[in-house]
């Protein structure tokens, strides 16, 4: 009897003797989406008062480092924030906070005071801003607003040991457009422009290992969200499931409806989503993150070699 159940064991043994090799020449890069909520000058309500050209509130923003810093993220996507100054600022208080970036990319709007960038630990293998990215809406032809902020990040000594991460930061629900309330065909045609080129910079071009991030500005279901995970029968990625502790999904709090929407997250390669450690991905579940902004922040950790 003891006899069997150590030959039954033998295997198990031998998996793990095998997997111990891989394991100990691994490391966790850790990936994070946020959006700052308008981390630049504007138009705001401080303290009760109306405030012209005001920028974001210095309790906001501790507010935002904590949470960060909390996480402490090798690659910080972020969304909503200002000039390339004020992701300087928020460069250097996180350093300051013992969490340094070495290496830093800006995307302008192009329109809007609103853009996107990402702060990294690790440096980039190359970086290329997709400003030109069209699609047609009614009678017309509009540039993605917000464009791509395509990023290249080296995980192994190989040149193919390479993760291409695709941040975005889709149209939101605000429209002055009668026939489109809720800017839905709007935000579809930028999603279905945003995942043309990245079939393009991936499937075509013999990247497998890839990541689409940011704020999609729709729910998990939606056909926005879709486009990024088939076109055809192209299967393009997998979304991923982030939950807090309490094992809620939710990321943004509209606070006038009292609305609670899952509108940041990942979408991950098939090739990418082995990497995944624990098979989803995390919302940071705390009160500065909701009152540094209306978005909480979302993270994945990938199993990648050194």
């Amino acid at each position: 009897m003891i006899a069997r159940a150590r030959r039954s064991l033998r295997p198990a043994w031998l998996f793990y003797l095998f997997l111990l090799p891989v394991l100990l020449s691994a490391d966790t890069l850790r990936i994070a989406t946020y959006n700052l909520h308008n981390y630049l000058q504007a138009d705001r309500v401080v303290e009760g008062h109306w405030r012209p050209d005001y920028p974001k509130p210095e309790s906001e923003k501790r507010a935002l480092r904590s949470t960060i810093l909390s996480v402490r993220p090798h690659i910080l996507l972020v969304q909503e924030i200002g000039e390339i100054e004020h992701l300087e600022e928020l460069r250097a208080d996180l350093a300051a906070g013992g969490l340094h970036f070495p290496h830093i990319a800006h995307m302008q709007s192009v329109e809007g005071e609103r853009h996107m960038a990402v702060l990294s630990r690790r440096p980039f293998r190359w970086v290329i801003r997709h400003e030109d990215l069209s699609f047609k809406y009614f009678d017309q032809r509009l540039l993605v607003k917000r464009g791509l902020l395509e990023l290249a990040v080296g995980y192994g000594s190989g040149a193919e040991d390479t993760l291409l991460l695709f941040a975005l930061h889709l149209k939101s629900a605000y429209s002055s457009n009668p026939e489109d309330p809720k800017s839905v065909k709007h935000r579809l045609g930028e999603a279905t422009a945003c995942r043309d080129r990245i079939i393009a910079r991936t499937k075509e071009a013999g990247h497998e290992r890839y990541c689409i991030a940011g704020d999609f500005n729709d729910h998990p279901n939606s056909p926005v969200r879709h486009r990024f995970l088939r076109r055809g029968e192209l299967q393009i990625g997998t979304a991923v499931e982030a939950i807090d502790e309490r094992g809620e999904a939710w990321t943004h709090h509209f606070s006038k409806q009292r609305l609670y929407s899952t509108l940041d997250g990942f979408i991950l390669s098939p090739a990418a989503q082995s990497l995944l450690v624990g098979g989803q991905g995390s919302v940071v579940d705390s009160l500065p993150g909701v009152t540094g902004s209306d978005h909480r922040l979302v993270y994945i950790d990938l199993l990648v070699p050194q």
